[in-house]
């Protein structure tokens, strides 16, 4: 398991005191896996409305290094944190249905990014991950997403050169997902915020959307603004009526990155 790391560090500058974050690591209790948060800065992020622009004062926070992988969602998803003989009773209105098929798609399990997931998933399981830690966590609202990728590549996208550095699109990716943290860190020391899984975030009008691009993306489409919503066509095929509100059927590439605002 990770060692735990320092959260917070005071700085005095010219008089003031500052308290600045610092990367720490929390797990689940029981498991032996570990996920890390780095930190963002404060900062100011220019986002588009439907009358033009807005300008957002996004205050710090962290953001987990890499993308949810399968070893902590499984925990989730199967009920792995319960006893065998309780976990019937949790049903599938808190934690998800059994998914038809291999939720990993045959790309790669342990390491990898878990997606197909939907936003509702997304949410409960950030509220889970909340449950079981003491700390509060949630998905990033499209704000903070866009904060952290500025802070992470700075006000443009990555050239091509660059982007094949860190992330993985149509170009390199052989139709997959990737095992987290392979592509070189960014400037805030994540990983994947750009390719391999899209993650899930919060939008200014209540709904939401994918950002930073999948694995199944051609790189020039990979950019600092990209951001999709779900179409039907992401759940096409489930028979269910109503359609699963946990898995989707016919989208591989919806991921899950946390944050969390001190």
């Amino acid at each position: 398991m990770t060692a735990a790391l320092p959260m917070r560090a005071v700085v005095a500058q010219a008089g003031v005191t500052a308290v600045r974050l610092q990367p720490y690591s929390d797990s689940i209790p029981g498991a032996l896996v570990a996920f890390v948060m780095v930190p963002v800065p404060a900062g100011s992020i220019t986002m588009p409305t439907a009358s033009g622009t807005e300008t957002v004062a996004v205050p710090a926070f962290w953001i987990a290094k890499t993308e949810i992988t399968w070893d902590i969602y499984d925990i989730f998803a199967f009920r792995l944190d319960v006893p065998r003989e309780e976990r019937p009773k949790l049903g599938v209105t808190v934690r998800p249905s059994r998914p038809y098929g291999a939720p990993d798609r045959g790309f790669g399990h342990a390491g990898y990014p878990a997606i197909g997931i939907t936003a509702f998933a997304a949410e409960a399981f950030a509220r889970w991950v909340s449950e079981k830690t003491g700390h509060t966590y949630r998905i990033a609202t499209e704000a903070e997403w866009a904060r952290a990728a500025e802070a992470a590549f700075g006000t443009t996208s990555p050239s091509p050169k660059r982007l094949v550095m860190v992330a993985w699109t149509a170009e390199n990716a052989e139709s997959q997902t990737h095992p987290v943290g392979q592509k070189a860190e960014d400037q805030i020391g994540a990983h994947d915020l750009l390719g391999n899984a899209g993650e899930w975030v919060t939008t200014a009008d209540g709904g939401y959307a994918l950002r930073g691009g999948s694995f199944r993306d051609a790189a020039a489409a990979v950019t600092l603004t990209s951001s999709v919503r779900q179409d039907p066509t992401w759940n096409q095929t489930d028979p269910q009526v109503p359609k699963s509100r946990w898995w989707l059927s016919d989208a591989a590439f919806p991921g899950i990155r946390l944050v969390r605002v001190p």
